[in-house]
Parts: structure tokens; C-alpha cells; sequence
């Protein structure tokens, strides 16, 4: 990589711990008013995360996905730091354990529609949107 003002470093943290720590060209994020791409020396800034996914360009021709399960993101001086309720690096997906998620979440949306138990349809929504974030960044 170029000298430092050329390169941010990307950092991203859940409450179990440090999920990703790299330097790259530029990082894309979906926040909550919409698509959210920073490369170096970009203005700071602080964003509410979607669930989705964060794609990372490391510059080498090398890109990593991210699947983030909300939080926000902090860039000041080329460091984003993402903190986040959860997130998994593509490589480290389960699937299989993704795909059961998303079984028992649209179980449950299923069975709260029927109920019409809002705040249960509200909670199953949520981790259906996650499953399939982490099901999605898995697939790439």
C-alpha cells in the first residue's frame, strides 16, 4: 500500500470481541439514509448501520465482505471504526447454522402474523433480515 494518507484503516468490533482490523482504499456500508462509500481522508463522520453487508477494498485486488448485524460507524483522521451488534467475515459464515436461522425466523413471523403479536413480528423480522445478510455474504 501508499503512504498513510492514501489508506484508512478499518476496524470492526462487536461486544465478543475484534471481528476485522485492515488497511484498505475505501469501504462501503449501508447506513440507515442509504449506501455509504469512504476512502481516504474522507470528512468524519458517524452513521447508524443497516444490516448488510460492509465491502471492504483492500487495494491489492483483494476485497473483503463483512456481514454486520446493525451499530455504527465512526471515521475520523482515515480509522473507521465500525461497532457493531454482531458480524461475521464471509469465511467464517456457518451456512447451514445461517439457513436454520432464517427457517425458525420466518416460522415465527409466520406464526405472530397469524397472532397478530406485533412486537414478536417485529423480533422475527429483524433476525429474518439477518439470516439473510449472512446468508447472502456467505453466497458471494
Amino acid at each position: 500500500m501508499a503512504d498513510n494518507k492514501s489508506v484508512l484503516t478499518v476496524s470492526i468490533v462487536t461486544p465478543d470481541g475484534k471481528v476485522y482490523d485492515d488497511q484498505a482504499t475505501m469501504i462501503v456500508v449501508k447506513t440507515k439514509a442509504g449506501e455509504l462509500g469512504i476512502m481516504p481522508n474522507h470528512v468524519p463522520l458517524i452513521a447508524s448501520l443497516a444490516v448488510d453487508e460492509a465491502r471492504v477494498d483492500r487495494g491489492d485486488g483483494n476485497k473483503d465482505e463483512i456481514a454486520i448485524n446493525g451499530g455504527f460507524i465512526e471515521f475520523s483522521e482515515n480509522v473507521a471504526t465500525i461497532v457493531a451488534d454482531s458480524a461475521e467475515k464471509q469465511g467464517d459464515i456457518d451456512v447451514s447454522r445461517a439457513e436454520s436461522a432464517r427457517k425458525r425466523a420466518e416460522e415465527r413471523l409466520r406464526k405472530a402474523k397469524e397472532a397478530h403479536d406485533t412486537d414478536t413480528m417485529n423480533r422475527a423480522e429483524v433476525a429474518l433480515r439477518r439470516a439473510i445478510n449472512r446468508i447472502n455474504v456467505a453466497n458471494k
